[in-house]
């Protein structure tokens, strides 16, 4: 059956928007807003009509992940590239784990499924939701193992707001990567079908 590259193509952003927003709060303690909130409402969009329906039914609003997934194949700025490669293998690798452990995939539906319950007491994006959100990753993500080796700026990380900010993005790094699977993506395409994710890439950023 013929991939759809469309699909395939968004939820990889998604990882890869993920893994930029980490860069970006681990080095600067800040990122993108806009991207940063529709990272994180696709953790609560559990059962959505559509791919693009994950990210606010607009294409551009992954437009930073899309940046940094052309970036990442064209090895354009290398630090920075190896870094969000070894985010985005890792979420991969992490979900994974996940889709062989039906408690720890029960487990995290169920605590998605009250925080959504609870969304009416927080405020969007305040650091109650972010503290929900990131003990969520710490007590189902991450006893899955590897850990993911954050780097950046010591004195940032040490802000117990950022990690719990980085803990919420790596959720929702999670969350495109069990998409990904669904809509058929596999680590053989970024092997070998490099060039129809960036040309597919590229026409979705062409119309943002």
């Amino acid at each position: 059956m013929a991939k759809n590259y469309y699909d395939i193509t968004l939820a990889l952003a998604g990882i890869c928007q993920s893994g930029r927003l980490v860069q970006k709060l681990a080095h600067e303690g800040q990122c993108d807003a806009d991207a940063f909130e529709i990272t994180l409402n696709s953790i609560l969009n559990m059962n959505p009509t559509s791919t693009l329906g994950v990210f606010g039914d607009n294409a551009c609003n992954l437009r930073t992940g899309l940046d940094a997934m052309l970036g990442m194949f064209n090895g354009s700025h290398s630090g920075v590239s190896a870094d969000l490669t070894r985010y985005m293998l890792s979420l991969m690798t992490l979900e994974r784990r996940l889709s062989k452990n039906q408690s720890a995939i029960n487990q995290l539906a169920s605590r998605i499924e009250q925080l959504e319950r609870q969304q009416a007491y927080f405020e969007p994006m305040s650091e109650g939701m972010l503290n929900a959100l990131a003990g969520i990753y710490i007590d189902v993500i991450s006893p899955l193992g590897p850990r993911i080796q954050v780097t950046g700026s010591p004195d940032v990380l040490r802000n117990t707001l950022i990690q719990a900010k980085v803990r919420a993005v790596l959720l929702a790094g999670i969350r495109s990567a069990v998409l990904w699977q669904q809509v058929g993506g596999g680590r053989l395409q970024i092997m070998f079908s490099r060039q129809r994710l960036v040309r597919q890439a590229k026409e979705i950023l062409a119309n943002c």
